[in-house]
């Protein structure tokens, strides 16, 4: 059973996270199944999924702090990776359930940082860390621009630092 009290919270019922806890600022993000497809010839997940399920669960990210992806689409804004790491710490296998949570860690002028884990969900097992930074991007001039102040604040609000 998870020392934490957030993740106990996210598996057994009845359980709270605590207030002021860093964890409340980690989120649920994205839930799935390990399918056939998913694997490769040794029946674990295959690299190339691990990142397809942090790129859909880092979707969500923006919506954590209040944000509308259509928003930020009208204004002609969007987001472009520039770093990227994961790191794999306990195999998956086919048939098997997966959570990501995520956290922004960091917010800057122009990018931000976010952390998320894979875990086994029946076990809540930590599987898998990928950690980020993307940029702010204008998708009309196809450059980097500052985050507008209120995108900005919105992230500050759920960011760990």
């Amino acid at each position: 059973m998870p020392d934490d009290p957030c993740l106990r919270a996210a598996i057994i019922p009845g359980s709270a996270c605590i207030p002021g806890d860093k964890m409340e600022k980690w989120f649920d993000l994205y839930r799935s199944i390990v399918m056939p497809a998913h694997c490769d010839v040794y029946g674990h997940l295959n690299v190339r999924n691990y990142a397809a399920f942090f790129d859909d669960a880092g979707w969500h990210i923006p919506g954590m702090a209040g944000l509308k992806l259509s928003e930020i689409q009208a204004k002609g804004l969007g987001t472009v990776m520039a770093s990227l790491s994961i790191d794999f710490l306990h195999e998956v296998r086919l048939g098997q359930l997966v959570l990501i949570k995520g956290a922004v860690t960091r917010v800057g002028t122009k990018s931000f940082s976010h952390e998320m884990r894979l875990y086994e969900a029946d076990s809540m097992r930590h599987c898998a860390t990928q950690k980020s930074t993307e940029v702010c991007f204008d998708t009309g001039k196809r450059q980097g621009v500052p985050l507008p102040d209120d995108v900005k604040a919105k992230l500050k609000a759920i960011a760990l630092e």
